[in-house]
């Protein structure tokens, strides 16, 4: 894209650049230095009608082509995607501020491989089995507004929009509007595959304007949303009227279980590092470490010792660890926090309010640890979003699993000792959608998703495929000499 700022003026909508009819545009800035990198427009209810229109007139086509050739599509896309990685990545720094190294391996990797790993579950899914007499089929949910947040967004697109399309789905795709930039690649990139018109629109405007109209859409049979709690009520609560499905991935406040057996500095070298990833705004960030009472200290200064090595900088420099925060919100909101934990007497041992020297321009932080954190403390109660870490000691496992569960989020842990059947124990005793065993790798092929407050459904592996299909049963006639069910008498 360039250093110069661009201004759109077009949606995508039915297979081409279609022309907004907003009258206010959107300043999408470099986080790093502040400086404008695009002006978007602020999608319209017209903007959001036409689109949902061009998914619903592409519905039938979409669902009726065969399964083999909407996974050779995907096939094509995860190739043209790996082509372009390096433009997808260039692109993914400037307006999200991620690291280059993490926008190469995490934000556009993964994501690549996330695509090619559905396509190839595609090709074993069971769309229709047998169960009896019935024929069970695994029908397309419809058309999906895929809403999508700004922190990982070409990945958290596609962890959308992939199955669905898989499934049969017609999607619009509404990014976040302070990162859409990768989101207009990915629309070419849909169309250089050869995806038909209208099975993939992108309407870029505001959550409370785009992406409400779309919500509210009689067009739109399903609603796929990541973002904040706020936002999934608010999503939950229009989509209710017209009974849509809807799924949620929200967000988190993560606890990693160091247990008295657990390699110490093993569990918290790894907690911080997954602390400072994509500068903590990540929702399955370990903000928590719990740490038995009697480590507690060792704990801390070793968290505050490794902290200290993380280079805060700029995001293009192959040796930064971590960028910016997305926006100046973001920054006065983390920076909030930092000083609430201060106020309720939290024991600041890393980091702080103070902007990283030499940072006076851009959205930064540095990376923040606290020990003696209690409870009741906010900073160990609501999401950060932002690199800042809480140490909190407890007694014995039933009280660090109570303190783990006190929360009502339930995303994401950690668990860490030397017995791993121990470990799997505490783990299943977690109320959360997904926990790290002895630092156990993120598995693509696995379901991700959360319980209580952090969301409802699933994504990734088949799961992230069966939440875009609805099911059918067929019920096929068997040769008996009763009627079975509820008819009164064999036919005539």
């Amino acid at each position: 894209m360039g250093r110069s700022a661009q201004v759109f003026t077009a949606q995508w909508i039915d297979g081409d650049w279609r022309p907004s009819d907003a009258v206010d545009g959107i300043d999408v800035l470099d986080p790093s230095d502040e400086s404008l990198l695009a002006v978007v427009p602020a999608g319209t209810l017209d903007d959001a009608r036409r689109a949902a229109q061009a998914a619903r007139a592409a519905q039938p086509r979409w669902a009726a082509t065969p399964v083999k050739d909407r996974i050779a599509f995907v096939e094509r896309l995860a190739r043209r995607l790996s082509e372009r990685a390096g433009e997808l990545a260039e692109v993914i720094v400037s307006e999200v501020g991620a690291p280059v190294t993490v926008a190469r391996q995490a934000q556009v990797g993964l994501a690549v491989a996330m695509t090619e790993s559905f396509a190839e579950l595609a090709s074993g899914f069971a769309f229709e089995r047998r169960a009896g007499n019935s024929l069970v089929l695994r029908e397309p949910a419809g058309v999906v507004a895929a809403i999508t947040p700004w922190n990982v967004p070409l990945l958290l697109t596609l962890q959308k929009v992939v199955p669905a399309l898989l499934a049969g789905c017609a999607v619009v795709h509404k990014p976040s509007e302070l990162t859409p930039l990768n989101a207009y690649l990915l629309a070419e990139i849909t169309a250089e595959c050869g995806l038909p018109p209208g099975v993939f629109n992108v309407v870029v405007g505001t959550g409370e304007g785009a992406g409400a109209d779309l919500v509210r859409s009689p067009d739109v049979d399903m609603v796929s949303l990541t973002g904040s709690v706020r936002a999934g009520r608010q999503v939950a609560s229009m989509a209710a009227r017209r009974v849509k499905r809807v799924h949620l991935e929200l967000g988190g406040k993560n606890a990693g279980i160091l247990l008295d057996d657990a390699d110490l500095r093993l569990g918290v070298a790894a907690t911080v590092d997954q602390m400072c990833f994509n500068t903590g705004q990540a929702c399955l960030q370990w903000s928590r470490l719990l740490v038995p009472a009697d480590r507690h200290d060792e704990a801390a200064e070793l968290a505050a010792g490794l902290a200290g090595r993380y280079r805060v900088g700029d995001p293009r420099d192959p040796d930064t660890d971590l960028g910016p925060l997305i926006s100046d919100q973001a920054r006065e909101r983390v920076r909030g926090y930092i000083a609430s934990g201060v106020a309720e007497g939290a024991t600041l041992l890393a980091g702080g309010e103070e902007a990283p020297e030499g940072r006076e321009r851009g959205y930064y932080v540095r990376p923040t640890v606290f020990s003696d954190v209690r409870e009741t403390m906010t900073i160990a109660k609501e999401e950060i979003f932002g690199p800042v870490l809480s140490i909190m000691p407890y007694r014995d496992e039933d009280e660090a699993i109570e303190i783990a569960n006190n929360t009502p989020y339930g995303l994401h842990g950690a668990v860490w000792s030397a017995d791993i059947a121990r470990a799997r124990h505490v783990a299943t005793r977690m109320r959360v959608g997904q926990v790290d065993i002895n630092g156990g790798p993120f598995n693509i092929l696995a379901p991700f998703g959360g319980v209580k407050q952090s969301g409802i459904g699933r994504e990734c592996g088949v799961e992230g495929l069966e939440e875009f299909c609805e099911t059918k049963s067929l019920q096929l006639p068997v040769d008996v000499a009763e009627p079975v069910g509820p008819r009164l008498r064999a036919h005539a």
